[in-house]
């Protein structure tokens, strides 16, 4: 029997929305902080946007290796949920907050002791290190409560409980901002602390993010019912299982990890042009891809609930559909990139030369959004999300050392190309990878049920 190109199982589209919207307002709302922060430290200059940027990208790790405990959390929990057996989630959100607490215990203490050894990694300008420095040294602590609010959020998502990721997304927007207007430029009373005030405002935004999402998980939601004494559950076999599914995912988002810090350090070595290009850059790209991601979001909850009840004929109408879906989203976000990178470059005090450069990446970024949209929302929200995590791994691995970095090296130290040249080899596998999730996405093998007592599908 031919799969149809569009299903007729209307609760899928209707699932997706309900599903999506909120998630995806809370991405771009979450992003939009970051966003802001940038603009806002955008009026001190150049170098203040180079040093938050070159601290940030320690975040940035903390934030990919975290999605190796989340994401398997969501994958287990919404496969578990599609067989309604809750207290395996409960076992598994205890499991992973443990984890997480770790793993931001880790960082913390890791930014705290060698601030310059880790910032020095992406820049070798003493002015961008040292601002780096200031405001890593405050930010790291809020690395712990930072992981353990998001474990929490991937709890709730995994049982399609998706609205209180977005409250307390808003309530840090209103809460970092107006923090970092008046800490920054020393509004009220208080003096300018500049980088060191944004680096404050974060730390504030996730104490209270923490505390909010503890209330709400432990005293007002009812699917999971995960209380005080829950935090202690142990979980037996299933942390075989937690290991198994975020081994592989954890995994890839290291090789991410290392392309993202890789790109950095090859871009530092361009000048302080380029690094103040990408960070404006590619914050308006992240900012537009929020909303993208908050869809593949929903298709990976809806993925791994429809393979763990076992419908696999389902899942190869919704997987087909989202493809399409995808493909033309890419389009619309290529077309919004254009129209509003003029405007936002706008916003900032720059020299000739990196408006210049700013405007370049710019343009490259358009082209390897539409890319972007189509394979990395696919192979994330229907590869990964149907219990194929290994896949994503070998796939990554294979662009980012054979690809992406030997190219973008060649480009600089070689032939000596020119800045723009060298961050589109950086962006290169965004369209290289649609190539390969096309042919992966429609062979269908990737639906995998990974609950204990439930045989493999498909």
């Amino acid at each position: 029997m031919k799969t149809p190109l569009f299903t007729r199982d209307r609760s899928f589209y209707k699932t997706l929305i309900v599903l999506a919207v909120p998630i995806a307002l809370q991405n771009l709302i979450s992003y939009g902080v970051n966003f802001m922060d940038n603009i806002m430290i955008g009026r001190l200059g150049e170098i203040d946007i180079a040093g938050v940027y070159v601290g940030n990208q320690f975040q940035t790790v903390v934030q990919l290796m975290l999605n190796g405990v989340t994401g398997s959390l969501t994958i287990l929990g919404a496969q578990y949920w599609g067989r309604r057996d809750v207290d395996s989630i409960r076992r598994l959100t205890a499991l992973s907050i443990r984890c997480a607490l770790v793993l931001g215990a880790l960082f913390t203490l890791t930014g705290m002791l060698f601030p310059y050894g880790i910032l020095s990694f992406f820049s070798e300008d003493p002015a961008v290190l040292d601002v780096g420095v200031r405001y890593l040294r405050i930010v790291c602590w809020s690395y712990l409560f930072f992981c353990y609010s998001m474990t929490l959020v991937a709890s709730m998502q995994a049982v399609e409980s998706v609205r209180i990721g977005l409250y307390i997304t808003v309530l840090a927007l209103f809460t970092n901002v107006g923090l970092n207007y008046v800490l920054i430029f020393g509004k009220l009373g208080l003096p300018a602390m500049g980088v060191a005030g944004a680096a404050l405002a974060t730390l504030i935004s996730r104490v209270i993010e923490a505390a909010v999402m503890t209330v709400y998980v432990c005293r007002k939601d009812q699917r999971l019912s995960f209380r005080l004494p829950s935090f202690l559950l142990r979980g037996g076999g299933l942390f075989g299982d937690l290991l198994r599914c975020g081994a592989p995912i954890m995994g890839a988002w290291i090789v991410w990890a290392v392309n993202n810090l890789a790109a950095t350090a090859i871009l530092g070595r361009v000048g302080t042009e380029a690094i103040t290009a990408v960070s404006i850059a590619g914050n308006l790209s992240q900012l537009l891809f929020m909303g993208v991601l908050g869809l593949s979001a929903a298709l990976g909850i809806i993925t791994s609930k429809t393979v763990g009840a076992g419908e696999y004929e389902k899942m190869k109408e919704y997987a087909v559909t989202a493809q399409i879906f995808f493909m033309l989203v890419g389009f619309v976000v290529g077309g919004v990139f254009y129209l509003v990178k003029d405007p936002v470059i706008g916003f900032y005090k720059l020299s000739e030369g990196t408006r210049l450069v700013t405007d370049q990446f710019m343009l490259v970024l358009l082209v390897a959004q539409v890319g972007r949209c189509y394979q990395a929302t696919c192979l994330q929200g229907l590869v990964r999300a149907g219990g194929d995590t290994n896949f994503i791994l070998i796939n990554d691995s294979i662009f980012v050392f054979g690809v992406v970095l030997p190219s973008a090296l060649l480009a600089h130290y070689v032939f000596h190309a020119p800045a723009w040249v060298v961050y589109a080899c950086l962006q290169s596998d965004q369209i290289l990878k649609c190539f390969v999730a096309l042919v992966k996405i429609n062979r269908f093998r990737w639906m995998k049920n990974l609950t204990r007592t439930a045989e493999a599908g498909a």
